[in-house]
């Protein structure tokens, strides 16, 4: 039988809106401002644009090369793609299951969190949000949107459900018509809307004056001045150098394992420098220029000086779906508005949540050559299943847990790993050779070192950082509330099944390997 044809992008724009895709999600619009505004203002940029270049960048064009020089051996996920870098070591291919275990964990919880937005934007249409006008009211509407109250807005979690339902199926929708017809399609008129409405919501935001003449210093240059002045002081602290490193992996989703595996549909004459930066840039402009122009800003013209510090470390939920509407009230056309901010983040999340799913699909295709319709399916009930721990037992520490282990700790581990195997086991000449095949783009030289020796020891850095301080009090959790822990075990218990799992899934592929190559050889 001939081999079996692998999904391809029809065009280079098209993995590029999708990589773009992936990346810009409710980080660039919630979590970047909030981060900056906490962590000492323009202050913050320093480190970040110091991680963006040290980590970031290098980050992401190691992936964009591993995964196209992976999806040359019909691999297109990181177990298949670290034994091809690897081929002496038999283990290296169970540290690629993180690159599937890592954005499963993720979207197990990220769905339902998408899915709040499409709510939201439906109730911003209606005008139920836009009749609200206190925190603590729309505290309660968002409690009980999410099942942990009931009360006048809602008397049990079931329209949040709904729109889950819907959330996921769309995921599902568009990885089912595959990489060409499903994810390349909807990010090409997915992302330029949400620039859209991003640039309708800064430009309102820009233009908002002084809406309060009893205080004419809270106008929107202050806002942007809280925001962007630097507080030099804040930069003696470790913690705004890790937080800073820590939005980088979130904001380009880089050590998760998407970026591979996106890359893996190209051809090997494929562009992936000037590309993978193409994509870089379109994800710091939404962050940068759009996210840090809205939330923040606008909420320092709302509610004062003395207020915007607890708003920016109130939390992303608080932020998004407390604070926004609260100012967007306050505005003519509160409703479309309201609209617009919600559907933006909807977006935003369903592009990176169907990020998340494609690795998965890609390894029970590749490895274990089923059918992509045959992968979604299985994929689909497994995934399914798992969903309800997070939409049952959000306020009870599982979505913590998750994000904690998937969208954190393993991120880091998994991109140690794949910038040494590339630096070091691959080899730097061979590895910068293999980055530069039908390059469009000349890396600068300096990149050779950085990827070599300062980015694995920026990594290995955070990792010990995080091990001394952190280890003993994550694993012993003494932060979770003593009602949480048996969900949080559970949670942990679950989480060290499925890396069974896929682990035995990677030796039951590769047994079959060695069982045909010695069958074919006799």
């Amino acid at each position: 039988m001939p081999p079996k044809q692998r999904d391809s992008w029809a065009s280079r724009l098209g993995i590029i809106m999708a990589v773009a895709g992936s990346a810009i999600g409710l980080g660039n619009f919630l979590r970047f401002p909030a981060k900056a505004a906490a962590n000492g203002g323009g202050a913050f940029m320093i480190p970040y644009l110091v991680a963006l270049l040290l980590l970031g960048l290098p980050l992401m064009w190691v992936e964009w090369t591993l995964g196209r020089y992976g999806g040359g051996f019909e691999h297109g996920t990181a177990p298949g793609i670290f034994h091809s870098l690897w081929r002496k070591n038999r283990f290296i291919k169970y540290f690629g299951v993180i690159g599937i275990f890592g954005p499963l964990v993720i979207f197990l919880y990220y769905a339902y969190i998408a899915s709040w937005t499409l709510g939201y934007s439906v109730y911003s249409l209606t005008g139920t949000i836009s009749t609200i006008s206190d925190q603590s009211t729309m505290q309660n509407f968002l409690h009980g949107y999410q099942g942990i109250e009931s009360n006048q807005f809602f008397r049990s979690i079931w329209p949040s459900y709904l729109f889950f339902l819907i959330t996921f199926g769309i995921n599902f929708w568009v990885i089912f018509h595959g990489i060409k017809g499903g994810v390349e399609r909807i990010c090409r008129i997915a992302v330029p809307i949400l620039f859209g409405c991003a640039l309708i919501l800064m430009i309102r935001v820009v233009t908002l004056g002084t809406p309060n003449p009893e205080h004419p210093t809270w106008n929107i240059l202050n806002g942007f001045g809280f925001l962007w002045n630097p507080d030099f002081n804040a930069l003696k602290s470790g913690k705004i150098w890790i937080e800073a490193a820590g939005q980088i992996f979130f904001t380009l989703s880089v050590g998760i394992g998407v970026i591979l595996t996106y890359a893996s549909y190209l051809s090997k004459g494929d562009d992936v420098t000037l590309s993978g930066l193409s994509a870089t840039s379109m994800n710091e402009f939404a962050e940068i220029i759009l996210g840090s122009s809205i939330i923040i800003p606008a909420a320092f013209v709302f509610f004062g000086p003395d207020n915007i510090q607890s708003i920016a470390t109130s939390g992303v939920y608080n932020l998004g779906f407390v604070t926004m509407p609260l100012i967007l009230n306050q505005l003519p056309l509160a409703g479309l508005f309201g609209f617009i901010w919600f559907f933006l983040l909807f977006l935003a999340g369903i592009t990176s949540s169907i990020s998340l799913v494609q690795p998965a699909i890609a390894f029970l295709e590749d490895e274990f050559d089923i059918t992509r319709k045959k992968a979604v399916i299985f994929f689909g009930i497994f995934a399914f299943i798992l969903c309800h721990f997070p939409v049952f037992l959000l306020n009870n520490g599982v979505v913590d847990e998750l994000d904690f282990w998937g969208g954190t700790f393993f991120l880091v581990v998994f991109a140690t790993i794949e910038v040494i195997l590339f630096a070091w086991v691959f080899g730097i000449d061979k590895a910068w050779d293999e980055m530069h095949r039908g390059a469009d783009l000349r890396v600068p030289k300096i990149y050779k070192f950085i990827i070599k020796y300062i980015t694995p020891l920026f990594l290995l850095t955070i990792l010990s950082v995080w091990m001394w301080q952190e280890w003993i009090p994550v694993i012993l959790m003494k932060n979770v509330q003593a009602a949480d822990r048996p969900f949080v075990l559970g949670t942990r218990i679950v989480l060290v099944v499925l890396l069974t799992v896929l682990a035995i899934g990677v030796k039951i592929v590769w047994s079959r390997r060695e069982a045909k190559g010695a069958n074919d050889a006799a």
